[in-house]
């Protein structure tokens, strides 16, 4: 963690106002792609517009969960600087698009995604690239614990909310790695709902009213974890985490860096995002459970985006009308083609 002592001002307004203009610009940018089987040239062209939009927001951010190291990411790199350089110092995660192959096939549940906080909150993940996770909702955010069995956790939220184990459904990656995992789901009666990708938009899933969805479960990306955790933090769910090294490489990497690998140390919600005052946006790309993806027409777009801040607790779904050939004449970014 970093040195939380920091005077820097912190942020007073409603950021996510403005920064669910970044998520849009990069959903309207994907949006074109697809559909066209090609997750990269998806992921260029959104990384782009989120990176132009972003440069406007009023604030002095430094990217902690972005593209990669600069060497391999040209654009929001880990340790760039984003925002107009004015305002609060924030710490700066994005994920322009959270399902790249969902894009690309045209599938479900494909947002683009961004999360702010205080400068010096949120959990540097360092070497470890994967997580295991559990995430669900208000009702069930006390009695849940990544330790336990995964039957004792869906029993616990199934009480919690005043059902039977067969009514929950939880959502899971579709890997190899969870064939054991999705056999004990079964053996409660509980239902699973596979995804291919895209562990940010099934996290909030699990987290909101009536999405059908009550609980995440097993090991996905560890950037896609403090992501989540900002909504967490803003929907009054809970993430709770175990650093999962895929090699003895990465084990030794992270003990370097002073991560704990004990089986019985969690990461809470606070210890991903450690911060009161934090802002979660998403825009959809394609339709899902979440969002409605972008609809397109003779010279506009729409979008529906979700837009959190913790301190007040507010959630916004947001449905915006836009003009592309007014956001052309300003915009240096192609929502057109």
């Amino acid at each position: 963690m970093r040195d939380m002592s920091s005077s820097a001002p912190q942020p007073e307004r409603n950021l996510a106002l403005e920064l669910v203009r970044v998520t849009e610009a990069a959903a309207m940018a994907a949006g074109r792609w697809v559909g066209r089987g090609d997750k990269n040239g998806a992921d260029a062209v959104a990384v782009n517009a989120m990176r132009v939009m972003i440069s406007s927001i009023g604030m002095n951010g430094t990217v902690v969960i972005g593209e990669g190291e600069k060497d391999n990411a040209p654009m929001l790199y880990n340790g760039e600087h984003v925002g107009d350089g004015t305002g609060p110092e924030c710490d700066v995660a994005v994920d322009p698009i959270d399902g790249t192959t969902l894009t690309a096939k045209g599938m479900a549940n494909a947002v683009a995604v961004m999360a702010v906080s205080p400068r010096g909150s949120m959990y540097d993940p360092s070497a470890v690239f994967y997580m295991e996770k559990l995430v669900t909702g208000p009702e069930a955010a006390d009695v849940v614990d990544i330790r336990k069995p995964a039957a004792e956790n869906i029993r616990a939220v199934a009480r919690a909310k005043g059902s039977h184990p067969s009514d929950v459904t939880v959502v899971l990656l579709d890997r190899p790695r969870h064939a054991d995992l999705a056999e004990e789901i079964r053996a409660t009666g509980a239902r699973i709902k596979f995804i291919v990708d895209g562990d940010v938009a099934g996290a909030i899933s699990a987290a909101r009213p009536d999405s059908g969805i009550d609980l995440l479960l097993g090991i996905g990306g560890t950037p896609e974890g403090i992501i989540a955790a900002t909504a967490m933090k803003c929907m009054g769910g809970v993430i709770q985490g175990r650093l999962w090294p895929q090699d003895d490489d990465e084990r030794q990497k992270a003990l370097d860096a002073g991560h704990d690998l004990d089986p019985d140390h969690l990461l809470s919600t606070n210890d991903l995002v450690n911060a009161e005052d934090c802002f979660f946006v998403a825009t959809g790309i394609t339709d899902g459970e979440l969002l409605q993806g972008v609809r397109y027409r003779a010279g506009g777009a729409t979008t529906h985006s979700l837009v959190m801040r913790s301190r007040s607790g507010t959630i916004r779904s947001i449905k915006s009308e836009h003009s592309l050939h007014k956001l052309q004449a300003y915009a240096s970014v192609d929502f057109q083609h």
